[in-house]
């Protein structure tokens, strides 16, 4: 059997790729006050690390990108590197790849068109290694003087008059606006000019931040605590599922065994065990702080709606499934564990029994890495920077009780099931859920990007064809490499095939367009089915801001906000619990303007917009997800989705905000106090 000896890295690669980028930048600009300035960026590539060219293929990964903002000049041409990059076929994109290693220098010239000039440059792009890809982001700002030339004076000249001719224009507008008043205080049923005056006139205050008004409010439901308990209850259930695994389930006789011999005291051999169990849930809560320590809440939340990284993500679980199945195991290098029983050898007391605790979780990675690599996903996904150490104590936690159990009561060790050929039923189970959850990081990508690859009944077909599989498998018509043949049926095997199939058949109608609720969280949203039966879905009249807000003033209605996300479990299931209600419905469709933002959507804006983040942090919004995240932040302080907030025609509350809660009662209470706050106003 081949196999592949991969690190915990390749675990956290996707998860740690804010922390660094594989790439050191250094800028300047060269040619200053003369006619031919440009400005030089240099890449130093890190050892082992490539850096995608600006013209890598469609398909392949991100090339790099240069975005400039220019005042006093002009770009000359594209960025040229110093060097011809290298091409080679990749096997996973199907395509050829175009990098660069080592040093790359790339040279932007320039036109001044003015006596002084500045330039604003970022770049994105990406990087990497053998382990996995980051993305790369960097900055600079430029400013230089250009000898003046009758060429300079001419374009400076031409700017002048622009900028006259402009004012002309404005100065134009400016008395159209005053006739037509001027008309409309004569002819009272000239109504629709008016309004849409007025509309034109709030646009800026619309984008005030309203934090204030909104803890006016009772305090909304917290969803914070809600994800923490979430991740905790994930990470035991993983805990509880990796003891019975080939890997740990056979060490707890025998090590609890060892204690027991070790110690003729049973008060001692308790103490022992117990400190052993406490040592793994020091060392797992440890890997949990090391990815709380390098990333922040924004960055989690960036993280878990990039549809790049879903997209990684996507690939690690497909691997993980693999390795459950049989195909390869995944490994650590023999010399980790070599040493680390070295180092129980050559210490004694309390600090050998962490080395066997650690030997522990080295020798089992084979069966808990995969099941420890979906936890940090998950714990990325919910948006909490320090869900991954909740994670991970949930975790370690159930892995570590039976150890301290059996050693309380050792007569319990006669009770325990004998290691069998069961124990890889359970991985090659485990396959098949890491294979379904797979999809669900493809599908975040493929609405973010709108490839429409994935639709909802794609989605749900795959799945029926999965646990349909499933279904097969545990009635033993299906093996799998390490399987042992089942020549009869065990009840438990019946049942769960019995589940596995029901849960199929259960999807069927969604092919149809049935809400299919318990799956929701996962499924694409139900907009995107190509067919559907079913008209109980609450459809977004508006999927941008200002538009809805012409729109509400139109119609004399409120406006209902609903900052979501394709990559969003909680929206899909606020969604399919909620809005599906007959009351809940129709009273969105007839007494709200429903205007829906998605987060993370990709489409570029007309042009990028500079914004200052309330930290003094100057930001550049290149596509509409950045503008709606932005509002959300900068006008009602929140940053997790799903998050509803319904407004009057001035963007101003009306109630308290609506975060992730499947209570019907509740959100209608929510619909009907915003609506009477708006009747008392209006």
């Amino acid at each position: 059997m081949k196999k592949y000896y991969l690190t915990l890295g390749l675990i956290l690669c996707a998860l740690v790729a804010y922390a660094a980028d594989g790439v050191n930048w250094s800028f300047k600009l060269i040619g200053d006050n003369t006619m031919n300035p440009a400005i030089e960026a240099t890449a130093n590539i890190e050892p082992g690390y490539h850096l995608f060219s600006i013209d890598n293929p469609e398909g392949g990964s991100s090339p790099l990108e240069f975005f400039f903002d220019l005042k006093g000049c002009e770009l000359d041409g594209k960025p040229v590197a110093n060097k011809a990059y290298t091409k080679e076929f990749d096997e996973i994109f199907e395509v050829d790849q175009h990098f660069y290693t080592g040093k790359v220098v790339f040279t932007q010239k320039l036109k001044p068109t003015d006596k002084t000039f500045s330039v604003n440059l970022e770049l994105k792009g990406q990087t990497c290694n053998d382990s996995g890809c980051i993305p790369v982001f960097a900055s600079h700002s430029f400013s230089g003087k250009a000898p003046v030339t009758a060429k300079a004076e001419t374009a400076a000249a031409e700017k002048e008059t622009a900028a006259t001719a402009k004012e002309e224009v404005k100065d134009g507008a400016t008395a159209l606006a005053e006739m037509t008043d001027s008309l409309q205080a004569s002819e009272p049923f000239m109504t629709p000019v008016a309004n849409l005056s007025n509309i034109q006139s709030t646009n800026e205050s619309w984008w005030d931040n309203v934090e204030a008004e909104l803890q006016v409010f009772s305090d909304s439901p917290s969803q914070q605590g809600r994800s923490l308990l979430y991740i905790f209850i994930a990470g035991f259930i993983g805990g509880l599922i990796a003891l019975v695994t080939p890997c740990v389930w056979p060490m707890i006789p025998m090590t609890v065994s060892f204690f027991l011999k070790q110690n003729k005291s049973k008060k001692k051999s308790v103490m022992t065990a117990s400190i052993y169990g406490l040592s793994i849930i020091v060392i797992y809560v440890g890997l949990g702080l090391i990815v709380t320590a390098l990333f922040g809440a924004s960055a989690l939340n960036e993280l878990a709606t990039s549809a790049v990284f879903n997209i990684i993500f996507f690939l690690l679980l497909v691997v993980f499934a693999i390795s459950f199945m049989g195909g390869f195991e995944l490994t650590l290098p023999s010399s980790w564990t070599n040493k680390m029983d070295s180092k129980v050898d050559s210490t004694t007391g309390y600090l050998s029994i962490f080395f066997m605790a650690f030997t522990l979780v080295l020798v089992s990675f084979s069966c808990t890495g995969p099941i420890i690599g979906t936890l940090l996903v998950e714990a990325a996904a919910t948006s909490n920077f320090i869900s991954p150490a909740v994670g991970m104590f949930g975790f370690a936690l159930a892995l570590a009780l039976p150890f301290s159990i059996f050693a309380m009561f050792p007569t319990m060790l006669k009770s325990m099931p004998k290691s069998g050929g069961w124990m890889n039923t359970v991985k090659v189970v485990l396959g098949f859920l890491e294979l379904a959850l797979a999809l669900k990081f493809l599908s975040v990508a493929d609405l973010a990007y709108g490839w429409r690859i994935l639709d909802r009944e794609v989605f749900v077909s795959l799945w029926i064809v999965i646990f349909a599989l499933l279904g097969i498998y545990l009635l033993g018509k299906l093996r799998f490499p390490h399987d042992d043949e089942v020549e009869k049926v065990s009840v438990t095997r019946f049942m769960l095939a019995c589940i596995s199939f029901a849960f199929a058949v259960y999807m069927l109608p969604g092919l149809w367009g049935a809400p299919l609720k318990s799956i929701s969280a996962f499924s694409p949203p139900l907009s995107t089915q190509d067919f559907s039966l079913y008209e109980g879905d609450v459809h977004a009249q508006v999927d941008d801001f200002e538009e809805g807000m012409k729109l509400a003033q139109q119609l004399g209605k409120p406006a209902l906000i609903d900052f979501s996300g394709y990559g969003c479990v909680n929206c899909r299931k606020m969604e399919a619990a909620v809005w599906t209600d007959p009351a809940v419905k129709a009273s969105i469709d007839n007494d709200f303007v429903l205007i829906t933002l998605m987060v993370d959507e990709k489409k570029a804006l007309p042009e990028p917009i500079k914004v200052t983040e309330k930290d003094g942090t100057v930001r550049t919004l290149r596509t509409y997800g950045d503008k709606w995240s932005y509002l959300q932040r900068s006008k009602f302080g929140a940053n997790a989705q799903p998050f509803h907030v319904i407004v009057d025609n001035n963007a101003k509350p009306l109630a308290p905000a609506f975060v992730y809660k499947e209570d019907v009662p509740g959100y209608i209470s929510f619909l009907n106090q915003g609506i009477e706050n708006y009747n008392k106003a209006k």
